[in-house]
This record gives C-alpha cells, structure tokens and sequence, in this order.
C-alpha cells in the first residue's frame, strides 16, 4: 500500500504527495487508520469512465430483462397509488 501519514502533509504540503503517485493511489493516513485516498487525475478520470460503463451496462440489462417500464407521469402515479 503507497502510505503517506497526514502530519506529512501538513508539514511538506501536497508535494509529500506528488513522488508516490507515480505508484498508484496514495493512502493517506490519519489516526493510524487510512482515512483518505488520493489518485491522478488520469487515474480519476479512468474510474468514472469505468464508473459510466458499468451503469450502462446495467441499464441495458434492465431493459432487457423488462424491469423498465415506459409511461406519463400519471401513470406512475397510478401505478403507486395501486400499491398503496
């Protein structure tokens, strides 16, 4: 694990961090307990994108297997009024 004690930050700055992040998430530690993670910008960016593809996916086998249902308002609301 890429560790990095949060006194050394507040000593160093957000330079403490730069050197570690060539080698992947950074954890940062507080209280003895990893309490945050720091990542690239690039690293970010690839976790949404993953994040984005991962709900698409989902989507589509929603409606493949008719979980989604399409309707006016109105009748979503009679759809709840129903279950009531």
């Amino acid at each position: 694990m890429n560790a990095l004690a949060s006194a050394e930050i507040k000593r160093r700055g957000i330079a403490a961090v730069d050197p570690l992040l060539g080698n992947g998430p950074v954890h940062i530690i507080k209280n003895n307990l990893p309490s945050y993670v720091v990542i690239s910008g690039k690293d970010y960016q690839q976790l949404i994108d993953d994040l984005t593809e991962a709900r698409l996916a989902a989507s589509e086998t929603d409606i493949k297997s008719g979980r989604v249902h399409k309707g006016t308002l109105k009748q979503l609301m009679s759809e709840i009024d129903k279950e009531d």
